[in-house]
């Protein structure tokens, strides 16, 4: 379904505050957002359940569904009954096979349930404001965009989806007659909705939003400098560079750096746990296996800690311990924001001397486009299943060995030119452009997509 051309500058971006996916996914729009004073600022991204002046029975309603959403996360970690006790969870958000394909639309239970409660009226008082001036609606979360259908929205309503796949509960309750729009990541979640009955005109294949400040714009200026500096980096004996030099001279260009050119930084990691913090553990296992090298200025590890301050002060304890808070110059850091909008700046930032990004295979999955080669913690809950194998279909992720030996098989892995591999993968077969895209859709009436030459 084309759209009637826009002459529109901004819209209005509804996220939620539950982890970090959906609000990161968001924080890419912000250049064209409108807050619900009207004013349009890199702050005025809604989150849909702790606005000013939210219901008190609608801020409960989510309140509930984040504290489930963390101890799902955290559950898994529990010794003996841990995993048995996630599975039953994880079982109710579940992604379905794909494979026979199949008529998929049948409501399930959950869905069922958040619209029992979105007819009772949890978000109406959301749309009342939004509707006192209507803009297109991008929300990075299902929830909103069903709160603006069922309430008479007035303008257009667009819903992006954050994983390679998605449940049913990313479908509405009757997708024939819905007139939402998605805006998707990737061809998979394409084929995903129709199996759940959403109209194919109604779905765009964007590419997740990745942040611009490291692509750099259509040029990709940015994002190649930083890419031409890591595969040196991932390439110590220069084994992927001499095998592949044409290719990197014709996608780098000037930022391409030979075999033999000067190493600019120590090899840097970045660790990243997720919005619950229940792999904070791991961290400290790289650190500790790492520690020498770092001590010796060797590598440089970043370890994330969000907007936690748990793990902030549990990171903060691990380096004092292992002897290294006094001498760490620079080698090791812990990136911690009182907010998330700090949180995202300050991770984007990193991200451009990043040489190795370790995390689970959560919506950063999707960073391997910016050609950071993926290091994947193990899984948490059913979408990160379909992630991990995402990555490794693009050749952009590999499965972490054990951490406790990270000193042995990173180095292996590096001497390889496996890592600068992978570094190209992502770079070259995922997409990048997705924010790009997004606004051409959504601010001009474009029917804006992925480039064929992105694979998956």
């Amino acid at each position: 379904m084309l759209q009637k051309p826009s002459t529109n500058s901004s819209a209005y971006v509804v996220t939620v505050d539950m982890g970090y996916g959906h609000q990161r996914a968001a924080f890419p729009l912000r250049d064209f957002a409108v807050g619900l004073d009207g004013v349009k600022s890199e702050e005025a991204i809604i989150n849909a359940n702790h606005y000013a002046g939210i219901p008190n029975a609608d801020r409960r309603r989510w309140e509930s569904g984040r504290k489930l959403y963390e101890s799902v996360s955290r559950v898994k970690n529990w010794p003996l009954v841990g995993e048995r006790l996630f599975s039953v969870m994880d079982y109710f958000q579940r992604i379905e096979p794909f494979y026979p394909k199949r008529d998929l639309s049948r409501p399930t239970f959950q869905l069922r349930s958040i619209y029992s409660m979105i007819r009772k009226g949890w978000g109406k008082d959301l749309i009342e404001r939004l509707n006192k001036s209507p803009l297109p609606l991008v929300s990075a979360f299902f929830s909103p965009a069903y709160f603006a259908e069922e309430h008479g929205y007035k303008g257009d309503i667009y819903l992006l989806c954050c994983d390679t796949d998605v449940s049913r509960a990313w479908a509405p309750l009757v997708p024939a007659k819905s007139r939402i729009k998605y805006l998707v990541p990737n061809r998979r979640v394409k084929e995903r909705l129709g199996l759940y009955g959403v109209k194919a005109d109604q779905i765009f294949i964007t590419g997740f939003p990745l942040p611009k400040e490291n692509i750099g714009g259509r040029d990709l200026r940015v994002l190649k400098k930083s890419l031409g500096e890591r595969v040196a980096h991932l390439d110590p004996d220069g084994r992927y560079r001499k095998k592949y030099h044409e290719t990197l001279e014709e996608f780098l260009g000037d930022s391409y750096r030979p075999f033999g050119s000067e190493v600019r930084h120590p090899l840097t990691i970045t660790f990243a746990v997720g919005g619950a913090g229940a792999q904070k553990d791991l961290g400290a296992q790289i650190l500790t296996s790492l520690r020498h090298h770092v001590d010796k200025g060797l590598v440089r590890l970043n370890l994330v800690a969000g907007t936690r301050n748990d793990v902030y002060l549990f990171y903060q304890r691990v380096i004092k311990e292992l002897g290294l808070l006094k001498k760490q110059n620079g080698h090791v850091s812990i990136l911690f924001a009182d907010n998330k909008l700090e949180y995202f700046k300050k991770f984007n930032q990193i991200l451009l001397t990043t040489d190795v990004l370790w995390t689970k295979p959560s919506e950063l999955s999707f960073y391997a486009g910016l050609g950071l080669p993926i290091i994947m913690a193990p899984t948490v809950g059913s979408q990160e299943v379909f992630n991990k194998s995402w990555l490794e279909s693009t050749g952009a992720g590999v499965q972490q060995e054990d951490p406790k030996y990270t000193h042995e098989w990173l180095f292996d892995w590096l001497k390889s030119g496996w890592l600068a591999e992978a570094a190209m993968n992502g770079f070259l077969d995922a997409p990048r452009n997705g924010a790009y895209h997004i606004e051409e859709v959504v601010l001009r009436g474009k029917r804006s997509e992925i480039e064929d030459i992105h694979l998956l």
